[in-house]
């Protein structure tokens, strides 16, 4: 390990640690723990007996997320109405200047991909995570699972399945879905239905992700007509309910996104997904526990 520090080496391998841990989890304050904990076990680790630093912290990172993950299995059970990620900012900057590279990371990370994740057993998380967005060998994960490698590879192959069974079937455009955001948000602001509608597809579906602790459908909305007469309804109460509302395009999740703030404070993020000029899906997140990250 040469003389780097083990701060250094840590500090190098955070981003990948942050990314394995969120992946599996979903909340940016449980990833953010998960990495912490890594660290106390690294910093009081033998060092000198460690070969590979990176593939030491992935293992044990990973571990500790499958621990964090089974502990909060019930309190997902219980959410309040559907349960969305908690936005990420995946601003991969120039260390990932490869296009296919920086598309499977955004796909990997895309907010229809972790709600299929959801539905994995921690291990399937553990090992889609770790092959698909990462690119480990069979042979690494199964030491990090304390698995046999013919074990992982059934466990990819049948989360691989069911991941392809539940994301969109389509690829959707960055330019297009950013023009389609702003027509979108204009419509609705200027309560126009019909303009909103036309921009629908009429089995958009809406999910809105509040927890219980704001304003959200507490189901999934579908069609082109609920989910238009909800945005314009929405957007009218919003309007008079604040005396500041702006908002911000930001990448969360791979894609460009809207971050709407009332008189300064971050309210809710918005994403949309398109294909064939259409808005296929909503994703609105309001419950303020996963703006916090946003916030700060």
């Amino acid at each position: 390990m040469a003389t780097d520090t083990a701060t250094d080496v840590f500090e190098e391998h955070r981003p990948v640690l942050l990314g394995v841990a969120y992946r599996m989890l979903g909340r940016v304050a449980d990833a953010e723990d998960v990495v912490q904990d890594a660290w106390l076990r690294w910093s009081a680790a033998d060092r000198d007996q460690v070969r590979e630093p990176r593939a030491y912290l992935v293992r044990v990172t990973t571990r500790l997320a499958i621990d964090r993950l089974r502990q909060t299995q019930s309190r997902r059970e219980s959410y309040v109405g559907p349960w969305l990620p908690e936005p990420f900012v995946t601003d991969f900057g120039p260390t990932v200047p490869d296009t296919a590279e920086r598309a499977m990371l955004a796909d990997s990370v895309s907010l229809a991909v972790l709600v299929v994740l959801e539905s994995l057993s921690p291990l399937e998380r553990a090992v889609f995570v770790l092959r698909e967005a990462f690119g480990f060998p069979y042979s690494e994960i199964a030491v990090t699972l304390d698995r046999g490698e013919a074990a992982v590879r059934q466990l990819a192959g049948r989360a691989r399945k069911h991941v392809e069974e539940g994301r969109p079937r389509y690829q959707v455009d960055p330019a297009e879905r950013r023009d389609l955001t702003e027509r979108f948000l204009a419509a609705a602001a200027d309560g126009d239905l019909e303009g909103l509608m036309s921009l629908l597809a009429p089995e958009v579906r809406l999910v809105g992700d509040s927890g219980g602790k704001a304003r959200a459908p507490l189901r999934v909305l579908e069609t082109a007509d609920k989910v238009g007469r909800f945005v314009v309804g929405a957007a009218r109460k919003t309007a008079s309910g604040a005396e500041n509302v702006e908002f911000r395009f930001m990448e969360l999740n791979g894609a460009d996104s809207v971050v709407f703030l009332l008189d300064g404070k971050v309210d809710s993020v918005f994403q949309v997904e398109a294909v064939d000029g259409r808005i296929q899906r909503v994703f609105i997140v309001r419950n303020p526990d996963k703006l916090v990250s946003l916030a700060r």
